[in-house]
């Protein structure tokens, strides 16, 4: 006899239709075909086991299964409840063909039948309401993941039985219904700027940065609060709406874990990986392709402490990432295209001993050739793709000194950046993009509208700083924020000249009198 049960593969955070035929003939042996991994190969103990305690038989002639479409590889254990339904329809221990017909099947199984989470659940689900499924019987630990797509039944499953009482009965399964009640926290219960003295040309940056999705990149000696002002960033940063918390959710729930998601992510995320990090960290990867930190930093910030510091490789996988917003993931076996649409925000030392320009701090003891070496880590093509590059300044004795320093709270600058945000939301209403930093450089003409003596100021700087055409098009991306901080309709020229000022070119070496 032949069966067929409609199950799912990923690809990326995107799932793909797979058919899991199983065939019970005269023979002997067992076989998978379809080029499955030797997760899917074991599957055939864990499988034979759990049939055999719970009162039925595994066949004991030939048992061909089939994973199609055969051409694309399939790895994970997604499959264990499909080819156990399948086999026992195969070998007639069940005999209701049709009524799975409309349904996907995933889970993992164990020995005595229980069904444990499987990775991916939420977007495989996303995949079957795509196709037109009537629902998706999943395990029970992934039934809230799966129940934030709206338009399809979720069916949760514990036990292989539970699967097999639902095919021998009349009885239908309950659809999984959650509490849909989103929870959003407030992203400065912990960490607040006002708790940041000083450096208000650094929050000045982070502001726009927040309202435009910019890079930025801030340069000091150690100890003076970089870190620090970095880790209030996503205290500043707008909510994000149901489109980008699905999004972002579907990332993390296809990484290399069964654990499940604990529900919507609705935060947006603050990703710091440590400068010892790979590039296959950075951008993803492995044998099974799985995502890496820009990517897990999607819709969020991915913070790059003490730049320099990182392997070149590493911070030169950024350069596609942060020009077209995705990555691809080729390897010998399989490949896939993920997003990777996150602010970049990086912060290093202006030397290696970290004190050059700043005399009051220490002397620096850093000789040319060490400045030239440390420096060199940051190629040119990176540094253009940075929006404001922002040298933090020594906080004075005052402000250090004063309890009651003034100092605005995340909450108001928060205020500001959402302002800004919804100017943006409404001006990009009908194309593909959320903020400024995302505008294609083809419409940038259409949004980024200069008054008179801003195109003047622009053309005079473009001559004298001899700027490429992408540092063009950044700084009249970032000064359209600066004018939407103001609720300005036209670019004016203070906006420009606060966008230029933040592409001056910058020098660690000055003060030993020669520049890279």
């Amino acid at each position: 006899m032949l069966s067929k049960i409609n199950s799912s593969a990923l690809n990326g955070i995107d799932a793909i239709p797979i058919i899991v035929e199983v065939n019970v003939s005269n023979g002997l042996g067992y076989q998978i075909t379809g080029l499955a991994d030797e997760a899917i190969k074991e599957s055939l103990s864990r499988i034979a086991a759990a049939i055999n305690t719970n009162g039925f038989f595994m066949p004991r002639t030939k048992l061909v299964i089939n994973l199609g479409p055969a051409d694309l590889r399939k790895s994970g254990t997604a499959f264990d409840l499909p080819i156990a339904i399948g086999i026992l329809l195969a070998s007639e221990q069940l005999v209701d063909f049709d009524k799975l017909i409309s349904y996907v099947l995933i889970g993992e199984l164990g020995l005595d039948g229980t069904i444990y989470p499987v990775r991916g659940a939420l977007c495989m689900t996303y995949f079957a309401k795509q196709y037109g499924y009537k629902g998706i019987i999943l395990p029970n630990a992934n039934a809230n993941d799966a129940a934030l797509v709206d338009g399809i039944d979720v069916f949760a499953v514990s036990h292989l039985n539970d699967v097999i009482e639902f095919v021998l009965s009349d009885l239908a399964l309950t659809p999984f219904r959650p509490p849909r009640k989103i929870v959003e926290t407030d992203p400065t219960a912990v960490f607040d700027f006002k708790d940041v003295k000083g450096q208000k040309h650094v929050k000045r940056a982070l502001e726009i940065a927040a309202a435009g999705g910019h890079n930025t990149l801030v340069i000091g000696p150690p100890g003076i609060g970089k870190t620090m002002l970095a880790k209030r960033l996503p205290s500043i940063l707008p909510p994000m709406t149901i489109a980008e918390a699905l999004e972002t959710t579907r990332i993390y729930s296809i990484r290399n874990s069964t654990m499940p998601i604990a529900g919507l992510i609705t935060e947006r995320p603050f990703r710091n990986p440590h400068h010892t990090s790979s590039d296959v960290a950075l951008v993803g990867g492995g044998s099974v392709p799985m995502p890496g930190e820009i990517s897990l930093a999607h819709n969020g910030v991915l913070f790059l402490d003490e730049l320099p510091e990182f392997r070149r490789g590493a911070i030169e996988v950024l350069r596609q990432p942060l020009e077209e917003r995705k990555v691809f993931i080729a390897r010998a076996r399989s490949s896939i295209e993920l997003p990777a649409s996150f602010m970049l925000l990086a912060a290093m030392n202006p030397c290696l001993c970290g004190y050059a320009n700043y005399p009051t701090l220490g002397k620096c003891r850093c000789s040319k050739t060490a400045m030239y070496w440390y420096r060199r880590k940051i190629s040119g093509p990176l540094m253009e793709r940075i929006d404001l590059h922002v040298k933090a300044e020594v906080v004075s004795q005052f402000e250090m000194l004063e309890p009651n320093f003034d100092s605005e709270s995340s909450v108001t600058i928060r205020n500001r950046v959402i302002a800004a945000r919804k100017i943006q939301s409404a001006r990009f209403k009908d194309i593909a993009v959320h903020c400024n930093a995302q505008l294609p450089d083809n419409s940038i003409h259409i949004f980024c509208v200069l008054d008179n003596s801003a195109r003047k100021f622009l053309f005079k700087k473009i001559k004298h700083l001899q700027l490429s055409a992408r540092t063009y098009s950044r700084i009249l991306k970032v000064s359209r924020t600066i004018a939407d901080l103001s609720a300005s309709p036209l670019i004016e020229l203070n906006h420009i000249a606060e966008a230029i000022h933040y592409r001056s070119p910058y020098d660690p070496f000055s003060e030993h009198g020669d520049a890279i």
